[in-house]
């Protein structure tokens, strides 16, 4: 069969000197009948064709073609967010890499009529930003607070990487490379000092430095990391300058504040720019943040983010459910911060990190019409917060309708679509460090994975399982290889006991350090492993610390943490009154006639009846003692709440006294 491209796909880190394991080629990896693939599926069909449409309609589009044709004088009044240029951007970046993998006329047709009008949209010094080109060309880097001119040229450059690594199409990388010098003509040593309110040019220009070799975009990117911490961003109302990541220098860091998006993306960058310049010190700072966040600021789902206001992490343990802003751009910025440790270090524990974000905190984003998206995700739902789902502004949901078509600020809806489309770039690598060539599984799914592996020589193997409902995951070696290789398969931190096959023969095989099952062997053709994870319904506690969560306790399966939503319990339940009862076990059915099939876990648990009556408080030694009612509660995949219009929801459930 013809080989796979040997392009890369977002992150080329071939030629760093301290990561422990490599990305493989643009489709190396191929996802088949499963899970992710039918979510590709609809990325594909549905997604991409839906945000086309979406930015047509709300003049992302027509910025460009306004800027392409000079047409300043008809541009009116400013319209949507200063930043919406990366919309298109992100949108582009998907599109290239969906192409890739699946060819696509219409799509095609897209990426020809917006490539060219952002090229002519250029001005003749580099600079694109049409917002400010269109309504104050003479604000040009004036405001480095909110005027997201770098985020821009970031998500240009991501998308100019794709469409030529993906399509082989140069038209956006000239595009990007002159904004990029035009950005280091005005900031750097003896020239300007300052850095975007928005992070996520340093990944881009790491990529860009990655792509061409040019090693003035490494500089660059070295510069405004540096310049983090001087106290010049004011951040936004009370919210400080952490707000922007300014309150200290980036390497003297220690702990995780402000916006979460920011965080995430500003660690990401500084993670890409440590596997091109081993940059110890920069290492340290992202483990300690990265500890600290893991340790007591991320939510169960691997939501980021525990304050709506200022779309901020909280104090330490300040984990609420209802009130948490969890932004789904903030989840995907955190996957991309642990794809690139896991890079580095070869630990599973950032594997881990990466599979509970895609299947939790990214995977609610998008409705399963994959037409609709929430911005937000809260591990609890009263009715009075229907509106809030739309980050409070009113015009961009209906009643209890659900997710949102699109949103004013539209970041997360193609962001998602992004990685929906780059997703098998996650699942393996290859790693050099070893005394014989390694193949690592990261992520399972049904699927092929077919590259050169060193001295091994060309390997292709099959996988199949119904992960994440079941969790046997058999692998068959179609091609072998010439020399003998390591085939490393993540042993999840979720999972308690496994058993291990090869060619229908039990295999002892212990869980090495960085957490993987490493099988070393010459492989013949036909060999087969069987790996099969036990993956019981458990009740997960929280830290004490957690004071919101004392005494309450969610649901996970394998994956997916799971919650409660009031379509599936008996009627006239308030979930505000159930129970859990741990004595009682958990018990799972496959429903495949409930929201595009889904494993659904059952408890025991009962309705406690008001009998406090209309009293607030009462002194404790008059506490009423409530009636408890039995119930059989239904819990769903915390992906899938919210597809059959809003009703209550809640992740943390109170356990019976």
């Amino acid at each position: 069969m013809d080989r796979p491209s040997q392009s890369s796909g977002p992150v080329d880190n071939h030629r760093s000197q301290i990561s422990r394991l490599n990305t493989l080629p643009l489709n190396a990896v191929r996802l088949r009948q499963s899970f992710w693939q039918s979510r590709q599926e609809m990325n594909h069909q549905i997604s991409l064709h839906h945000a086309y449409r979406q930015l047509a309609q709300n003049g992302a589009i027509e910025s460009f073609r306004r800027c392409a044709n000079r047409d300043f004088a008809s541009a009116g009044k400013p319209g949507g967010h200063e930043g919406h240029d990366t919309d298109i951007y992100k949108w582009l970046e998907a599109v290239a890499w969906e192409l890739a993998r699946s060819p696509d006329e219409q799509l095609s047709g897209y990426v020809n009529e917006i490539v060219p009008w952002i090229v002519a949209a250029q001005a003749e010094d580099g600079y694109l930003v049409t917002p400010i080109q269109l309504h104050h060309p003479q604000k040009k880097w004036a405001d480095l607070n909110f005027g997201h001119e770098m985020y821009c040229a970031g998500h240009l450059i991501q998308a100019a990487v794709a469409l030529q690594r993906a399509l082989g199409d140069d038209r956006l990388l000239q595009v990007a490379c002159r904004f990029a010098d035009h950005i280091d003509s005005v900031f750097g040593p003896g020239k300007r000092s300052g850095t975007c309110g928005h992070p996520e040019i340093e990944t881009a220009l790491v990529e860009l430095y990655r792509l061409t070799g040019s090693q003035r975009y490494l500089q660059l990117a070295r510069f405004l990391l540096d310049e983090r911490g001087q106290n010049r961003l004011s951040g936004l109302a009370s919210y400080g300058p952490e707000y922007h990541q300014d309150h200290a220098p980036l390497r003297a860091a220690r702990q995780a504040v402000g916006h979460a998006v920011r965080q995430t993306y500003l660690a990401t960058g500084a993670a890409d720019f440590v596997m091109e310049t081993g940059d110890v010190a920069l290492l340290d700072t992202l483990n300690a943040l990265w500890q600290d966040i893991n340790g007591s600021k991320a939510h169960i789902t691997g939501g980021m983010g525990a304050r709506f206001e200022g779309e901020a992490f909280g104090d330490a343990y300040e984990l609420p459910t209802d009130q948490c802003y969890c932004e789904t751009c903030a989840a995907i910025g955190d996957w991309m911060w642990n794809w690139r440790m896991l890079l580095i270090s070869g630990n599973s524990r950032f594997a881990d990190h990466i599979e509970r974000a895609l299947y939790n905190a990214v995977l609610c984003s998008p409705a399963l019409d994959g037409s609709h998206y929430f911005y937000v995700n809260p591990l609890m739902l009263r009715e009075s917060q229907f509106l809030r789902l739309s980050t409070n502004r009113p015009d961009e949901v209906s009643a209890a309708a659900g997710r949102p078509a699109w949103h004013g600020v539209a970041c997360c809806p193609p962001n998602v679509m992004r990685m929906m489309a780059s997703l098998s770039h996650y699942f393996a690598t290859v790693d050099r460090a070893g005394r014989i060539p390694g193949l690592q599984i990261h992520q399972y799914s049904s699927g092929v994975i077919d590259c050169e592996l060193g001295e091994a020589g060309p390997v292709e193997i099959t996988l199949q399982t119904d992960y994440p409902w079941q969790g046997v995951i058999e692998l068959t070696v179609a091609q072998p290889g010439l020399a003998p290789w390591a085939l490393s398969l993540r042993m999840p931190g979720w999972c308690e006991s496994f058993a291990l096959e090869i060619n229908g023969q039990p295999a002892g095989a212990a869980v090495n350090l960085d957490g993987y099952l490493v099988l070393e062997r010459a492989w013949q053709a036909g060999d087969r492993v069987r790996l099969e994870l036990n993956m019981p319904p458990v009740l997960m506690n929280a830290n004490p610390r957690v004071d919101a969560l004392r005494g309450c306790a969610a649901i996970q399966r394998g994956p997916l943490v799971y919650c409660f939503e009031s379509h599936d319990q008996p009627e006239n339940i308030n979930l505000l009154d159930i129970c859990l009862d741990a004595r009682q076990p958990l018990q799972v059915e496959w429903r495949d006639d409930l929201l595009n099939g889904v494993m659904v876990v059952y408890a025991q648990g009962c309705q406690t009846t008001d009998a406090w009556g209309s009293a607030l408080y009462q002194p404790y030694h008059r506490r009423p003692q409530a009636e408890c009612q039995p119930l059989r509660l239904a819990a769903i995949p915390y992906y899938a709440w919210g597809n059959r219009g809003l009703k209550t929801m809640r992740v943390w459930t109170p356990l019976l006294e």
